[in-house]
């Protein structure tokens, strides 16, 4: 067996499984789950009917692992209507079944394990497949701190000048999983210098960039790049996805784009991963990127549930509506002392409401966890379902202000 394979820690929802496996939720209430950041609203009908009227002919043969020119132009489009970039779709959009599924591909045809000390760098708290791409190609991982002051915004001057000089792959995440956070210009600026000085890719995960409740939109890496002058966007990759824009998780249907010479590599790697997407995906995934009214209707449904669910538990927690995704990134009250772990578990017991532990997000670095004493909530059922959770939530609190 691969040796490699020993170093992979359990995902959350096995250790929130385990977690709960012991306990016996109150019978009188029916579940409630903001554990999981799985889109419930309902996919869009023109989507659907865009799957069903290619199955007919995408079924008779196998697909191109660059997928159709059709798909990739529609990925272009909407990089033009979304930042006003105008990119190669022959070279530097490539198709991807999902980001999760491209974030470890990319990561494995970027790493160099035969180099010293080859690394790469993860925010913290982070979304766990960076980790496992990183062991799994073989590298070291270096957490960069965050600061709970400044929503947790990635400390980029904590990281040693030794360990930049051995980083291969810097992962970032804007709008951030789980705060929210959104990175502006000036923080892009710093990487790209970095990046340029060390030479180190940068992936860039924008799969929430479409869910935001700020007046601007968030901005994305390589409209960050072209706005400071990098139009060949050299050593920076891109990934978006369907799934959270246009309801479509099960689609698994996303793109990455950017940097030509880094596009042509990933493409070898996929040809032999064996990573084409289906012709009856591709074709409803080129409706859904032909189509921003959905995406509008989408964006207003979260922002209506999300002013109705807020200010409910920001009256028992500390939290406060993000810049973008669908979490609420929450701080357990201070009776708790931290125990982010046991007041989910007390949660879950008494009110059958499931929140995914902040520690289980992150990772222990000199004794501490930034994620210890927070709670994530993703919000993404319906507003009549978030707000009888929430309400459950602050009943639980007001009547349990510290440990259980």
């Amino acid at each position: 067996m691969n040796p490699l394979l020993a170093k992979l820690q359990p995902y959350p929802f096995e250790r929130l499984k385990k977690l709960f496996a012991s306990v016996t939720p109150n019978p009188a209430l029916r579940h409630i789950s903001l554990g999981i950041g799985e889109p419930k609203h309902a996919t869009p009908a023109f989507i659907q009917e865009a799957l069903k009227a290619s199955v007919a002919t995408g079924l008779s043969a196998y697909p191109a692992t660059a997928g159709e020119p059709a798909l990739r132009q529609a990925c272009a489009a909407w990089l033009k209507t979304r930042y006003q970039l105008s990119l190669d779709p022959a070279t530097q959009v490539l198709p991807v079944n999902g980001s999760r599924e491209a974030l470890f591909a990319l990561t494995q045809t970027v790493i160099d394990p035969n180099l010293p000390g080859a690394t790469v760098l993860s925010p913290n708290p982070f979304y766990q497949i960076y980790e496992g791409a990183a062991l799994l190609a073989g590298a070291d991982l270096h957490y960069v701190a965050s600061d709970p002051a400044r929503n947790f915004a990635n400390d980029w001057d904590s990281v040693p000048t030794e360990v930049w000089a051995r980083t291969q792959l810097l992962f970032v995440c804007s709008p951030g999983n789980p705060t929210g956070a959104v990175m502006p210009l000036s923080e892009w600026q710093k990487l790209f210098a970095l990046s340029d000085q060390h030479g180190f890719v940068i992936a860039s995960d924008e799969c929430y960039s479409e869910i935001y409740f700020r007046e601007q939109a968030p901005l994305g890496g390589l409209e960050a790049a072209h706005q400071l002058g990098r139009t060949d966007f050299k050593r920076l990759i891109a990934f978006t996805s369907l799934s959270k824009r246009s309801n479509v998780p099960g689609l698994r249907s996303g793109f990455v784009a950017g940097d030509a010479a880094l596009i042509q590599a990933f493409l070898l790697y996929r040809t032999y991963h064996g990573s084409a997407m289906s012709p009856v995906v591709q074709a409803a995934s080129i409706a859904a990127w032909g189509d921003e009214q959905h995406v509008l209707d989408n964006r207003n449904q979260y922002r209506t549930k999300f002013a109705q669910v807020t200010p409910v538990l920001a009256q028992v927690l500390d939290v406060q509506l993000p810049d973008a995704s669908f979490y609420l990134w929450a701080g357990v009250p201070a009776g708790w002392q931290g125990e982010d772990a046991v007041f989910a578990q007390a949660l879950y017991a008494q009110e059958h409401v499931t929140v995914l532990p902040g520690s289980y997000l992150a990772r222990d670095v000199k004794g501490k966890n930034p994620g210890q004493g927070r709670i994530r909530m993703a919000l993404v059922a319906e507003t009549a379902e978030c707000l009888e959770a929430a309400e459950r939530i602050a009943r639980f609190v007001r009547a349990h202000p510290s440990k259980v």
